[in-house]
């Protein structure tokens, strides 16, 4: 008798290890790929999504405003630049470009963007309101010059408080092999 049992848990074991495994492994193979968007003003978080997107097989989608920021609009030196304006004022969503990719395809989508002021930038809150995000999984990440992500994500969570939102990662200077790690983490978990 106890050797039947210990058999039953052993097979009960090895089925929910199993069925855990190709959880994992169908996000990451067959068709639950993610969605990777991303707003850069410099290439930065670019560089950053294009990893992100080739190590998970994800999609690549730019959050591109209608009118380009220039080094000028850029100053954060400079009250009456243009991301300053902006970032004054939590009411701020500049005009984006139409995406043409179909959101709603996506179950889990990361979220790129530079900090600004230690949030993310208008162009996000433009993005996340111009479509239905309910019941994904957002992952935020970004790129710094000095700010952390902590603040970002704290701020996105409060502002948008009915969507889905993991932990953030900062990812400045990372290389492909820890952004893999992160992601197929990122991955797993759904």
């Amino acid at each position: 008798m106890n050797k039947i049992m210990l058999t039953l848990a052993a097979v009960m074991t090895m089925s929910f290890a199993a069925c855990a495994q190709s959880k994992g492994e169908k996000n990451m193979q067959t068709g639950n790929k993610p969605l990777v968007v991303y707003f850069s003003a410099t290439g930065t978080t670019a560089k950053a999504a294009r990893m992100i997107a080739d190590v998970t097989g994800g999609t690549l989608c730019e959050i591109v405003p209608q009118q380009a920021y220039t080094s000028d609009d850029l100053d954060w030196n400079n009250r009456q630049s243009r991301s300053s304006v902006e970032m004054n004022n939590p009411q701020a969503r500049p005009a984006l470009k139409e995406i043409k990719t179909d959101i709603a395809a996506y179950d889990v989508i990361f979220i790129g963007y530079p900090i600004w002021w230690d949030q993310a930038p208008r162009t996000i809150n433009a993005f996340i309101e111009s479509h239905d995000l309910k019941g994904k999984t957002l992952v935020p990440f970004a790129t710094s010059g000095g700010s952390g992500i902590s603040n970002s994500v704290k701020e996105l969570r409060t502002t948008y408080p009915e969507l889905k939102w993991q932990d953030g990662k900062l990812l400045n200077g990372s290389n492909r092999s820890a952004i893999r790690s992160w992601a197929n983490d990122v991955m797993k978990k759904q």
